[in-house]
């Protein structure tokens, strides 16, 4: 077992967290999340032992190995293989152990030629591939992972989770991708308000838990400052009454005891809405015969494809690193000019273009400020400012220069300088990079909310379940359009050369029968029997739920319309109906937090458990397809 006891960290005057403390139990898997600058990756290199902490301490078991994904690239060998094989552990640096350095790299999207090659041939994203397939591979006890899914594909992320879903040692993982978090792990530690909550369940479990504890301690405010308020004029009243005076002295000793809850501060949070151009068009985009290389000779990397973008279209293109996607959004924005065919915008049409490469040509001189008003037509400071609140930078921070901003801080700049862009239709390529979780459902539901249309690559299936009305596929090296949303396309089509999570006795028994309608009808049956143990399992909860909900409403009343009846028994100076109804009062909104508190672990329990059943009907699905 792990703890953290009473770990405090602050850099100058920005307190990140204070006396902190959690437990891990063996075979534990923790989503670490919170707001960007927090102190997520702080606390992650603190437990690795990479960063020094104010006060506190943290207990391991003894010979406990910590592996820990390095941002800091650092290759000694000549292959990838050979590369990969410096992370297992000693006494499995044999050939007997290859196969295991081979699986993860190919999960990872590595090649049999690849294998061979030098890791200093790859991309950035591909050396950062090899660093976390020497980290899976060393099998510590506990694995730290920090945004892994920054550098992976779609199909990559898929294999990793069921990679960790397998995982038996201890996990923490920091990742903005809400989907693949909630895929990964069962239990959520959360770095909110400086200190930390732990909540059995998914990121809906956590989120839906501190809106409850802070909707029942504001209330719990309103009321305590209520009742301050009542005891404040029952003592005035009564002070300079004989025989009300041991009644008074008990309210004042009483008023003494409570302790005062100040009103929560706000957090920041990223919220805004696109700027939308209106137009009476059907269509707003259209592309004949297009094709293009960076070669500018055949093979293509985009071949002949024709696309047409109605006026309220959601598409999502996905598929691999590497096979063309941002090409194609920047073929789109007019960024790149085809080979062949054309691409055509009608006379309404106004589009705004986000990709995360912009960063790198902002002008690192300009303020947040300056960078929204160059942007705007109208140069209006007043709206540069709002546009700059609503992207988290209040204030002074409005006036930073861009030299000194961080990546996630560019991209939100970024997406404030579309704000101001009106538009119908908007491109944008993998905007949520740099995003905590709080800002990428920010970011989601704006663009649900916006009446134009939509084009966005992203490997967030969280994203793509809940935006996409069709897709563009970049899938057996060609492009391809898939006129449904995301989870038909699982259904239907499906990843190529993906590994279900199955595991080995599962696969056996699945391959001997041999025969497809053999195994179409095992998985009916299987999601049958899903059904009826889903239903089984979460209709208790919600009953009582249901339950807990009609109690506590009834409560509610009572207490408002006692509350009434002690002020008039206040105005009249009936101290028996004082007394009686303070009493009733007081019991009441104890049995209120206890019904609160058991609602809480009620929902807590359903929501885990549906997080649970979700994961496990998604995986039913993918080995449908």
């Amino acid at each position: 077992m792990i703890n953290v006891q009473n770990v405090s960290k602050r850099f100058g005057n920005q307190v990140l967290f204070t006396d902190i403390s959690f437990h891990l139990n063996p075979g534990d898997r923790a989503g670490l999340v919170g707001r960007n600058g927090h102190g997520k990756t702080t606390l992650l290199r603190i437990i690795a032992g990479q960063e020094p902490y104010d006060g506190g301490g943290l207990l391991f078991p003894k010979h406990y190995r910590i592996g820990c994904l390095d941002q800091i690239i650092n290759f000694t060998k000549k292959t990838v293989l050979k590369e990969g094989c410096r992370g297992l552990p000693p006494d499995q640096r044999t050939d007997d152990h290859i196969w295991k350095v081979k699986k993860i790299l190919t999960g990872l999207g590595f090649s049999e030629d690849g294998f061979s090659r030098h890791p200093d041939e790859f991309s950035s994203g591909y050396r950062m591939r090899i660093s976390l397939a020497k980290v899976l591979v060393s099998e510590p006890n506990l694995l730290l992972l920090d945004e892994p899914t920054n550098f992976l594909d779609i199909l990559s992320i898929r294999w990793l989770i069921g990679y960790l879903n397998q995982w038996k040692n201890e996990l923490i993982v920091i990742s903005h991708n809400r989907y693949f978090m909630d895929s990964v792990t069962s239990v959520i530690l959360g770095v909110h308000r400086q200190t930390l909550k732990k909540v059995k369940g998914s990121t809906k479990t956590y989120y839906s838990h501190i809106a409850k504890e802070e909707e029942i301690y504001e209330k719990l405010r309103i009321n305590q400052a209520k009742k301050s308020k009542q005891m404040d004029d029952f003592i005035s009243r009564f002070r300079a009454k004989a025989r009300h005076a041991s009644l008074v002295q008990s309210r004042k000793k009483a008023m003494e005891k409570v302790e005062p809850r100040d009103k929560l501060e706000a957090i920041s949070s990223l919220s805004f809405s696109f700027n939308y151009a209106p137009e009476r068009a059907k269509n707003l985009m259209e592309t004949n015969n297009l094709s293009f290389s960076y070669s500018g000779f055949q093979p293509y990397l985009i071949d002949q494809f024709d696309l047409t973008v109605s006026s309220r279209d959601r598409i999502c293109v996905i598929g691999k690193n590497g096979q063309g996607k941002s090409t194609l959004l920047r073929l789109l924005a007019g960024k790149l000019t085809p080979q062949t065919g054309e691409i055509k915008m009608f006379p309404q049409t106004r589009f705004s273009y986000f990709e995360q490469a912009q960063t790198e040509y902002m002008d690192d001189n300009l303020t947040v400020e300056e960078q929204i008003i160059t942007s705007q037509e109208d140069g209006d400071r007043q709206k540069a400012r709002d546009i700059c609140g609503s992207m988290m930078f209040s204030d002074d921070d409005a006036l930073k220069p861009t030299s000194v901003l961080s990546g996630g801080e560019k991209s939100r700049v970024l997406l404030g300088k579309m704000l101001v862009t009106s538009a119908n239709l908007i491109l944008m390529d993998e905007p949520t990079q740099h995003l905590d979780i709080e800002s990428c459902e920010a970011l989601m539901n704006a663009i649900l909310s916006f009446p134009g249309a939509v084009i966005i690559v992203t490997h967030n299936e969280r994203i793509l379940r809940k935006v996409a009305t069709r897709l563009i596929v970049f899938q057996r090296d060609r492009i391809f359009h898939f006129h449904d949303e995301y989870n038909r396309f699982l259904e239907q089509i499906g990843w190529e050369d993906e590994t279900f999570m199955l595991n080995q006795d599962q696969i056996n028994k699945i391959q001997t029968k041999t025969e497809k309608a053999t195994l179409r009808k095992e998985m009916r049956q299987r999601r049958a029997e899903f059904i009826e143990r889903r239903s089984q399992t979460l209709k208790p909860y919600l009953e009582q739920i249901q339950e807990l909900e009609q109690a506590i409403g009834s409560l509610e009343i009572r207490i408002e319309g006692e509350n009434k009846l002690l002020v008039t028994a206040c105005h009249v100076q009936d101290a028996n109906d004082i007394t009686r109804l303070s009493k009733s009062i007081q019991q009441a909104q104890e049995n209120l937090e206890k019904l609160y508190e058991f609602l809480l672990e009620q929902e807590e329990m359903y929501e885990k458990e549906k997080a649970r059943f979700q994961y496990e009907e998604s995986e039913l699905l993918h080995r449908q397809g």
